[in-house]
C-alpha cells in the first residue's frame, strides 16, 4: 500500500500579519466581489456592497450593502480583535441609521457575554431583523496560499431551516409560479454555458445578476401576463445613469438593438431595458424559449455594459 502523505491544516492566529489595519486593509479586501461572495455563500444571503466607510452621523460604518433579492439594507461591521461593548453599541447605531434588516458583525473572536447578547436580540427582536456574529479565520497547509474562512457564531433562530428547507407548500399563487420559474432558470443556466454566478431562486417576479459594480446590476423579470424583460437596474445613482446615457449611440450600436432608457422621474432608481417580443405561457411546463432569451440578453448586457461601469 502506498504511503499517503497528507498536509497539516495550520491556523494563523494573528490576523494582522495579513490585514494590518481594519479600515485600510481588511474592509477593502472584504468589499471586493470575490471576497464578499465567500461571506454571501456562508450566510445564504446575496450581498452586494454599496459603499465602504458609509457615514452614520459623526461615525462611519465599515460596509453598507444590500440583499440583492429583497433590496433591503445590510450593514457589516468589522473587528479584527475580540468583541467589545463599543462595537456592540456601534452595530445597533448603524443598523438604526440605515434601517438595516440584516446586521453582520465580523470578529477575530468573541466574549461569551456578547454572543449571549446577539442570541438574545435574535430571540426577542422583530422577525424581519437578522443579526449575525461571524468569526474570520485564516488557514494554510504547508507553504500553500493562505485561505480565509468565515464561521457563523450566532444567527437568527431557525435561519438554516428558513433558507434551506422552504418548500413549495409554504408558497402559493403567483409567488409559487415565480419560484418555480426561477428554479427552472437556474437549471437551464447550469446546463448551458454562462459567465454568471447563480443565486438561490426566490418567489419574486425578478432575478438579480451581479456584474461587478455597486452602482448597478442586471435584473431579469417575469410578470403574470407572461411578459419577460432584461434590465440594467441602477439603484440610487442618477449621475451614473446620465453617464451611460451619454454613450447611448455607442452602446446600442454594440449591443445590436434599441434599448428603453427609463430615468424614472421621482424615483431614486433608473433602468435601461429590453422587452421580449413574445410572451411565455406560465401554465406550461416548458419555458426553454424564455430562459434562452433571458440568458442571451443578460450575457449581452454584461458584455457591453461592463465596459462603461
Amino acid at each position: 500500500m502506498n504511503d499517503i502523505k497528507l498536509g497539516v491544516l495550520e491556523k494563523i492566529n494573528d490576523l494582522r500579519t495579513i490585514w494590518k489595519n481594519e479600515e485600510y486593509d481588511f474592509t477593502p479586501w472584504l468589499a471586493k466581489e470575490k471576497n464578499i461572495k465567500l461571506l454571501s455563500e456562508e450566510l445564504g444571503i446575496p450581498i452586494k456592497v454599496l459603499k465602504i466607510e458609509a457615514p452614520v452621523g459623526k461615525y462611519s460604518l465599515d460596509i453598507l450593502a444590500i440583499n440583492e433579492d429583497t433590496n433591503e439594507n445590510i450593514i457589516i461591521e468589522n473587528q479584527l480583535e475580540i468583541t467589545n461593548h463599543d462595537h456592540l453599541g456601534k452595530i445597533l447605531v448603524y443598523g438604526a441609521g440605515y434601517d438595516a434588516k440584516t446586521i453582520i458583525w465580523i470578529v477575530k473572536d468573541y466574549n461569551e457575554e456578547h454572543k449571549q447578547a446577539i442570541d438574545w436580540m435574535n430571540e426577542h427582536s422583530d422577525d424581519n431583523i437578522n443579526l449575525f456574529l461571524v468569526k474570520i479565520e485564516l488557514f494554510k497547509i504547508g507553504e500553500s496560499a493562505i485561505a480565509p474562512h468565515f464561521e457563523i457564531v450566532c444567527q437568527p433562530n431557525d435561519w438554516t431551516k428558513i433558507i434551506r428547507t422552504q418548500t413549495d407548500s409554504e408558497i402559493t399563487g403567483m409567488r409559487l409560479t415565480d419560484l418555480r420559474f426561477w428554479q427552472g432558470f437556474n437549471d437551464y443556466c447550469l446546463t448551458n454555458k454562462t459567465t454568471f454566478s447563480l443565486r438561490k431562486a426566490q418567489p419574486h417576479h425578478w432575478y438579480s445578476l451581479a456584474i461587478g459594480s455597486s452602482d448597478c446590476h442586471i435584473s431579469l423579470t417575469v410578470i403574470k401576463s407572461g411578459e419577460i424583460a432584461c434590465s440594467l437596474w441602477i439603484r440610487d445613482n442618477k449621475d451614473f445613469y446620465n453617464k451611460l446615457l451619454s454613450y447611448k449611440d455607442e452602446i446600442e450600436k454594440e449591443i445590436g438593438y434599441p434599448l428603453i432608457w427609463d430615468y424614472k422621474e421621482g424615483s431614486k432608481a433608473s433602468s435601461i431595458d429590453v422587452k421580449c417580443d413574445f410572451k411565455i405561457d406560465l401554465t406550461s411546463n416548458d419555458f426553454s424559449a424564455g430562459y434562452k432569451w433571458l440568458l442571451t440578453k443578460a450575457e449581452e448586457y454584461k458584455r457591453v455594459f461592463k465596459k462603461y461601469i
